[in-house]
């Protein structure tokens, strides 16, 4: 671990001994804003005359954190990433983090084990520092630092804002398959339990206008005693969702029997994958 760290801190060292162009707010500007919600939280950090920075956590998933260039093209390989001291507090030791891959639009996504470093950095008052060989194709390196500055206020209203985030999100429930044992229709726990958070998404988001509910089978047994079977399991998932609390007219309930299987049903795993309904959502 300490090899591969090497690097960072040499590239460090060597930005901070050659000429290098760096970008960070001053203490009079530096400003952190929060956009909350149940579905993000948004932490944001102008740097000025250089971009947009943002911690990002949405609904069901894990925070990162997104340094936007407004020139773009300054991260095309990437850059190296370490948590150092301000001007007015020399003397504290560098601490590398790691290397980051530039994604579309020469943007950096640094993911969430760097993300959190970083932000225990800015809890402690440091600054997380990207640093690149080249600066518009110059010999000179460039240096982007995220100012701590005004920074603690506005992370414990970010951390209040993390609290209350829905446990899923649009993409993680907009399309779902739950899965059925041979010839049964009853809901497990497990099955509740994730019609349940369907069930929690609809109700905190006005836009989702329609659910269709469709229900299948494997094609094991007869076709006729098929399509009754996935008839049931379709309702009783339909009449789970309406006994919850969503408005009936929104639900619309489908049977198939095993007239489509997402797998051939030749082998017991596949039949197992076959014996479902499938929830769909849809927003206006």
């Amino acid at each position: 671990m300490y090899l591969k760290l090497v690097p960072i801190l040499l590239l460090w060292l060597v930005s901070t001994l050659v000429q290098a162009v760096s970008y960070r707010a001053t203490i009079e500007e530096s400003n952190w804003e929060l956009e909350s919600s149940i579905f993000v939280c948004r932490l944001s950090h102008v740097i000025p005359s250089f971009g947009n920075a943002v911690f990002e956590h949405e609904a069901g998933e894990n925070v990162h954190f997104l340094l936007d260039p407004t020139e773009k093209g300054h991260f095309a390989k990437g850059a190296m990433l370490v948590s150092e001291a301000p001007p007015w507090r020399p003397g504290l030791m560098t601490q590398a983090i790691g290397p980051v891959k530039a994604v579309k639009q020469g943007q950096l996504d640094v993911k969430t084990g760097y993300a959190k470093s970083m932000l225990a950095a800015l809890h402690k008052g440091l600054m997380p520092t990207f640093t690149t060989e080249t600066w518009y194709g110059t010999p000179e390196y460039l240096r982007v630092s995220v100012s701590a500055v005004n920074f603690r206020n506005a992370y414990t209203d970010y951390v209040g804002c993390v609290a209350k985030l829905l446990p899923v999100n649009y993409r993680q429930v907009a399309r779902t398959a739950v899965l059925f044992p041979p010839g049964e229709w009853r809901l497990s726990d497990s099955t509740r339990e994730r019609l349940d958070l369907i069930i929690l998404y609809i109700k905190n988001d006005n836009s989702v206008q329609s659910v269709y509910v469709d229900g299948h089978s494997d094609a094991a047994g007869r076709r006729l005693a098929n399509r009754d079977l996935s008839k049931k399991r379709a309702e009783v998932v339909s009449e789970y969702f309406v006994k919850q609390g969503l408005e009936e007219g929104m639900v619309t309930t489908r049977y198939h029997g095993e007239r489509y299987p997402v797998v051939p049903n030749n082998n017991k795993a596949n039949r197992a994958r076959n014996r479902r309904v499938t929830i769909r959502l849809e927003k206006e």
